[in-house]
């Protein structure tokens, strides 16, 4: 009889649903037993979807002594220790607080939630008190009551504060009203065995770091990188079925599948050496579902929340390529209202840390998948065009491509080009040129963010400064097996664009952009400064 094959775990964050239903489980309870046996009060920070809350769920389902769950996983023998037994748990979860009608409605969701969790243990608490001192109160009965320290699992903490991102005044409100209730986990700290915390970043203001001054944060650590996200090695240990499907859906070869799925969904790094790269586990679920690589994990978001922000602080995708950081950023890289662009994007896991050339660490992005997502929200806000338009522009691109036609591939880009908000940007583009050095004018940096931006989040496959052994083209364009290379260079008051266009079409060829792609299009293009568009193009 054939062996049934296991379901994809998609969407699935209870850890007894996925062993009991026939889902496939990527083991990661080392870590948990690890955890128990060398600490006691924990924080983790992860991006959203990557598996923090089934995280939780498995230390519920340990700590509660469900041994059947934990057959053939390593945390099996820890349950079968003679030393151990259970403990209540009293388990939260932020993300279920209601924000959107002010704190008054949100510290009764509060009440709520914390009344919900006295239920399930079977301990009454009084309804005529803040949630802070509910939950002072549900911590110490539940110890008395069982006659057991509680373990306290607290997930997506910072949710409700991170739901006021571009509110900064409605922030505050919310951290108050947090720290009023988290300053009771200290306040109890007698009562409780284990603590585990899960949020998308460290923010030192909501009061859980200061007044929990023994917690360990494990955000970074080496020996927990894994513990949320698939490595390669996992998904073709636990995948293989579903591998060899999306293989032979896609007439390629197993190892050709695996190269193609690391370069859009793997790259993403937690620990201080930027050594361990990981999948989104929710982006490669739905791939091997579904066999068709998409930008999944932008759609689990807020993209309009997201959109806000980048319109506000005016962010181009170019300027956090390759950002020198030091280690004390990621570790704690500010609160939403004052961290700096990089890290608000670093937190909510559109950036992730890379090892730099010659030592140290820089921020980019992990994969295709995020780079194209990210693209996506900043054209759609650097660019004066609605949707309809956008996805008009978007077939002109594709046709263009696909026919090798440069005149139609110029109209598009350069109504692109006139409908930026120049002014809005061209202090953001200044500012970061000075900030990385280049040898350019911002404007044309702006100028290539912006075509970069657009194509990508098109979903054309293109890169930017791809080394070579003489130098970096702006742009390599690769579509149904046709490659163009592209230079560009902007015309200022008094200069010709028709002369850039050729100064660059020539850069192309002294320097040898396109000998590792044999048959490419070579391409210079001339952008009239004071027009804002591509009024010139030189090709062979």
């Amino acid at each position: 009889m054939e062996k049934k094959k296991l379901k994809l775990p998609v969407g699935t964050q209870t850890f007894e649903t996925l062993r009991t239903e026939g889902y496939v489980y990527v083991d990661k309870t080392k870590h948990l037993v690890n955890m128990i046996d060398t600490g006691r009060i924990y924080f983790l920070a992860r991006p959203r979807r990557f598996g923090k809350s089934m995280t939780v769920s498995t230390f519920d389902a340990l700590f509660s002594g469900k041994k059947d769950l934990f057959k053939g996983l390593y945390a099996e023998e820890f349950l079968n220790r003679p030393d151990f037994r259970p403990s209540p748990v009293i388990r939260l979860d932020m993300s279920n607080i209601s924000t959107h009608m002010g704190v008054e409605i949100m510290e009764e969701s509060m009440q709520h939630m914390t009344r919900s969790a006295a239920e399930k243990l079977n301990i009454d608490i009084s309804d005529s008190k803040t949630s802070g001192d509910m939950l002072g109160e549900l911590i110490e009965k539940t110890a008395d009551k069982y006659d057991q320290k509680v373990v306290f699992l607290l997930d997506e903490y910072d949710k409700p504060y991170t739901d006021f991102a571009n509110d900064p005044e409605m922030a505050e409100k919310v951290r108050n009203v947090l720290r009023s209730y988290y300053v009771k986990i200290k306040a109890k700290d007698d009562f409780i065995r284990f603590v585990f915390i899960t949020g998308i970043s460290k923010f030192a203001k909501l009061g859980v770091f200061s007044t929990l001054n023994t917690l360990q944060d494990i955000s970074l650590m080496p020996e927990y990188a894994e513990i949320c996200g698939y490595t390669e090695e996992e998904i073709i240990r636990y995948f293989p079925d579903y591998l060899d499907e999306a293989a032979k859906y896609m007439h390629i070869s197993t190892s050709e599948l695996i190269e193609k799925m690391r370069y859009y969904y793997n790259g993403f790094a937690f620990d201080a050496n930027a050594s361990v790269k990981l999948y989104n586990p929710f982006s490669t679920l739905l791939f091997l579902g579904e066999r068709f690589f998409f930008n999944y994990w932008i759609d689990t978001g807020s993209p309009k929340f997201m959109a806000d922000y980048m319109k506000r602080h005016k962010v181009t995708v170019e300027q956090f390529r390759n950002l020198p950081i030091s280690l004390d950023f990621a570790r704690s890289p500010g609160d939403v209202d004052t961290a700096p662009p990089e890290g608000f994007f670093y937190q909510c896991g559109y950036l992730t840390l890379h090892p730099a050339e010659g030592g140290g660490l820089v921020l980019d992005y992990p994969n295709t998948e995020v780079l194209n997502s990210m693209s996506k929200l900043v054209a759609e806000n650097i660019f004066r065009s609605k949707d309809e338009n956008d996805q008009y522009f978007s077939q002109i691109i594709f046709k263009a491509l696909r026919e090798n036609d440069l005149k139609l591939f110029k109209y598009a880009l350069s109504t692109l080009l006139a409908s930026i908000p120049y002014d809005d940007y061209s202090k953001a583009a200044e500012q970061h040129v000075n900030l990385k050095g280049y040898q350019f004018p911002a404007q044309e940096w702006l100028y290539r963010s912006c075509i970069l931006s657009f194509l990508r989040g098109c979903g054309v496959v293109v890169d930017a400064e791809l080394h070579t052994h003489r130098g970096r083209p702006d742009l390599v364009i690769s579509h149904n097996g046709n490659i163009w290379v592209i230079e560009m260079k902007v015309a200022y008051a008094g200069e010709s664009a028709t002369q850039k266009a050729q100064e660059a079409y020539l850069q192309i060829i002294d320097k040898q952009y396109a000998q590792p792609y044999p048959n490419a299009l070579c391409i210079g293009l001339g952008i009239d400064n004071s027009q804002r568009q591509i009024t010139a193009m030189q090709t062979e």
